[in-house]
């Protein structure tokens, strides 16, 4: 049986919305507060750049931002800041989707694992992440099971496990600072003879020794493909929303280290910024996926600029109809 991915009708867009709540109460809610002057001078631009700049929206792309923007003010004669703020919106709208053109439809086929590697430096929250992802895949109805490699990091194993616990997902760990590879291989065999639908892989986060760390995620890449030679299918990046642009330093290093399929974007719900997410679109080009919407299990969603924008400045009542 084959079944596509990105299909889940009933994800509600409002779980963004909730999400993005203490963000659109902060420094969003400057930037509408200053379209809502009606004044479209020079100071105007110059506080407008430097509010996404606040925002972590970053400074080269707050400054892109800010002169398309003018540049399509100033062509199509807007006096109304209202216009001036829905061109905006598109601008930030159509710099969320470029980074999206590179997202593939992901197919699954039961009985062949479709394995997913979570990549991330210690501390972004990539174990809940990938207890979210276990609920999600079962909210699909497939079968998950998840794979402890994160064999260096003190309790990574004994959390991931209470993780599986809680939503009746079997873990296969080893032992704390064993080879991780021993545990992808005994987990790609037994996500084979058990027919599971979907293979979660962790893996330790250890920059400082970006070297080890390379030649660590190829060594589980090479286990992987013994067993599905297209492994890892889905390659995911897990960024801490709150660690602002160390977070895109963060991303760009691993993606020096691993091909990045995906992004996943945590902590969204506990930042008052939440302008990461154009930086990171803009400097990697690598799909953002999923944003983390809380702390259960469940608090996943998969990300839509749109609403995203929408949600950052319009809120409840303000999200569009497509």
């Amino acid at each position: 049986m084959i079944f596509k991915f990105f299909k889940r009708k009933s994800q509600p867009d409002v779980q963004i919305e909730q999400t993005l709540e203490k963000t659109r109460r902060g420094v969003f809610s400057e930037i509408s507060r200053l379209f809502d002057r009606g004044r479209l001078d020079e100071e105007f631009y110059e506080e407008l750049e430097m509010l996404l700049i606040q925002a972590d929206v970053g400074w080269d792309v707050s400054q892109k931002l800010v002169a398309d923007l003018r540049q399509r003010v100033e062509t199509l004669n807007i006096e109304d800041s209202a216009l001036a703020r829905d061109i905006l919106r598109e601008e930030m709208i159509a710099l969320l989707e470029f980074s999206m053109r590179n997202r593939q439809v992901k197919i699954l086929q039961r009985g062949v694992p479709f394995v997913i590697m979570v990549v991330g430096v210690n501390g972004v929250g990539k174990t809940t992440s990938i207890a979210k992802l276990a609920a999600y895949h079962q909210g699909f109805g497939r079968s998950v099971m998840l794979a402890a490699g994160d064999t260096f990091r003190a309790a990574a194993i004994d959390q991931l496990k209470i993780w599986g616990d809680r939503l009746g997902v079997p873990v296969i760990a080893g032992e704390q600072g064993g080879d991780p590879g021993a545990v992808v291989f005994d987990a790609m065999q037994a996500a084979h003879a058990r027919n599971v639908d979907v293979l979660i892989v962790d893996t330790a986060g250890r920059l400082h020794t970006k070297h080890n760390l390379m030649a660590e995620l190829g060594k589980l890449r090479t286990i992987m493909q013994k067993t599905v030679p297209d492994a890892p299918q889905e390659t995911i990046l897990v960024i801490d929303a709150t660690t602002g642009q160390n977070g895109l330093v963060q991303a760009n290093e691993f993606s020096k280290s691993v091909k990045i399929s995906d992004i996943l974007i945590a902590k969204l719900d506990g930042t008052a910024k939440g302008g990461i997410a154009f930086a990171v679109a803009k400097e990697l080009g690598t799909p953002i996926s999923y944003i983390g919407t809380g702390e259960k299990a469940v608090d996943l969603a998969e990300f839509r600029p749109d609403v995203y924008v929408d949600s950052l400045f319009f809120g409840e009542g303000g999200l569009t109809d497509d």
